[in-house]
């Protein structure tokens, strides 16, 4: 089984935030997965299809896989980034550190060997 990889460092979002949608993709079919963050309402479901898109050509370009349908996002996860660091003015001369947060998001995709049939008991 081949595993293909895709980055994204540095994304300008906490990772709190970014967690929960990624959550949502983990162990689903990359085809399946693209079309969920289609018609997600989140800020960081747009970079993260992005990023499943990149992975998806990944699996094309460099490993020579033909079909697509037979990826499945293995692992996703979300690191902390760099944290920016600035400051707002309080009163009395004093400031408030405000840290904005960004995340570091890895896709890991595993090519299934055969498609998984799911058999209904009726």
């Amino acid at each position: 089984m081949k595993e293909i990889t895709a980055k994204l460092n540095n994304y300008r979002a906490s990772p709190r935030k970014t967690r929960i949608v990624a959550g949502l993709i983990k162990g689903k079919n990359a085809q399946d997965a693209i079309v969920q963050l289609d018609f997600l309402a989140k800020k960081s479901a747009h970079p993260i299809a992005k990023l499943l898109k990149s992975a998806i050509s990944n699996a094309k370009n460099d490993f020579k896989l033909a079909d697509e349908k037979n990826l499945t996002v293995k692992t996703i996860t979300v690191n902390a980034g760099p944290v920016l660091k600035r400051s707002r003015p309080r009163s009395r001369g004093m400031a408030n550190q405000i840290l904005k947060r960004t995340s570091n998001i890895t896709i890991v995709l595993e090519e299934q060997s055969s498609p998984k049939v799911k058999s209904l008991m009726i």
